[in-house]
């Protein structure tokens, strides 16, 4: 099993955001789970895809009720 990393730069240009809204969300305990090795913040990809499917909505006043299959 290959394990896919991003870093903060990376995450933030796949969702359009700054470095600085990653990290004031991780202060704030917003976002997806992410490793910190040695001083570095990395974000595995299953972690970003679980977070993006959590924030899935159907409409204002109902989340999506989706299964997620493993590949």
């Amino acid at each position: 099993m290959t394990v896919i990393h991003m870093n903060q730069r990376q995450l933030a240009n796949r969702w359009g955001v700054s470095e600085a809204t990653l990290e004031r969300w991780r202060s704030e305990g917003i976002g997806p789970r992410y490793l910190k090795l040695q001083g570095r913040v990395m974000y595995r990809e299953k972690d970003i895809e679980a977070y993006e499917a959590s924030c899935l909505r159907q409409s204002t006043s109902e989340a999506v009720k989706e299964s997620i299959s493993s590949s």
